[in-house]
Parts: structure tokens; sequence; C-alpha cells
């Protein structure tokens, strides 16, 4: 994997913060290994148990981006980036390997008691409410997803208008899983609006 210095114009984190636009015209050039080293910090976000639900299918092929940009309801950043991040949670799977994400750091005995903790919180919840819970846990990733691509010189738009059930048939998902959201990703080809924000009074109380 490419390290993050290899990446020429990084950002402080709050310059990408500050930067960050939604970005609907894309220059069509992102390297590939590019791409891997922003979904790899993106993957460092946190998580409930560490369960780490989220699941990424990256679309480059402009037969499938095609098929996406009807399922996305024809917004033409689907097929103007260079690729498009389908980001899903899947709790089923999550829940039958949960050995493989419980941190070696709490030895095999606290490895196999996190497990335990892990599988009888999920298995009193429905099948939905797994996928509700799953869900709430990609959407901490996807903010950092996005500071992490404009951090290292990229842009995206968050999308969460598509068809589910049209998307995951193109894609081959299974029924349960839930796509958290698309997320197109490039080199900004517009310059996108400033930001329009409440103020930090507006929306915030101490008590």
């Amino acid at each position: 994997m490419t390290a993050i210095s290899a990446i020429p114009g990084s950002l402080r984190a709050t310059e990408a913060i500050e930067t960050r636009r939604s970005i609907r015209k894309y220059h069509p050039d992102m390297p590939l290994h590019h791409l891997q080293e922003i979904l790899r910090l993106a993957t460092l976000a946190p998580s409930a148990w560490n369960a780490q639900p989220w699941r990424f299918v990256v679309v480059a092929s402009p037969e499938v981006k095609t098929q996406l940009h009807a399922a996305a309801y024809q917004q033409n950043q689907v097929l103007e980036a260079p690729y498009t991040i389908v980001l899903y949670s899947d709790a089923e799977d999550t829940l039958h390997t949960a050995i493989e994400t419980s941190h070696p750091h709490f030895g095999e005995e606290g490895q196999i008691r996190q497990v335990q903790t892990l599988q009888k919180a999920l298995s009193r919840l429905s099948i939905e409410q797994r996928a509700q819970w799953g869900d709430t846990q990609a959407n901490i990733l996807l903010g950092v997803l996005m500071v992490a691509a404009r951090g290292l010189g990229y842009d995206t738009v968050p999308m969460l208008g598509f068809d589910q059930s049209k998307v995951k048939t193109l894609l081959g998902l299974p029924e349960h899983v839930t796509i958290t959201a698309l997320l197109p990703i490039g080199r900004a080809a517009e310059t996108g609006r400033p930001h329009h924000r409440h103020s930090l009074e507006r929306l915030t109380r101490y008590v």
C-alpha cells in the first residue's frame, strides 16, 4: 500500500474539513493506489466493539457506471467521477466473523469475551435492527472517508438518492445489507459552493 507521504498535496485535518465541498463534476484521472490509501485511512474510523461492519464496492467500469447511473436516478456525477464508492454495512457477516475484529490487545481470553459480548448484543436484535445498527456505524466511516479524500487532494459528494434494491441487484449484494451512500470520488472539475452553515451558537447548548 502506498504511504500517505507518497501522495502530493496532503492537507492538515483542519484544511481538509474547511475546504471540503460537494463536487459533481470531475476530471477522469485518479491513480488506483491513491483511492486505496483513502479507503485504508477511512477504515481507521471507530466502531462499536471494533466490529467494523462497513464494506465497499468500487465501481470503475463504464458498463457498471451506466447501470449505476440509472439506479441513482440519472445523477451524472456517477458517470463523471473516475470511481464511485458504494459504502454498505453487513451486520450479519459481522455477527458471524466477530473473532476477526476482536482486538489482540485483550489476550486470547479477552478476545473470546469480546466476541461473546458482541454476539449476545447483536443476537437480541432482528435482522432489520442489526442492519440499522450497521448503517449507523457505516455513517461514522462515511464522514472520515470524505475528510480523508479531501486531505489527499480529492473530492467527493455523498449520495443518498438511489434505489437500494436496484443497486443491490446490480452489485450482487445480499438483501440483508444496507447501502449507506454512494460516494463519487476524484479530482474536482468545478469549484463547488462555499459553506453556508448555522452558527455554532445556533446549534449548541451547554448544561
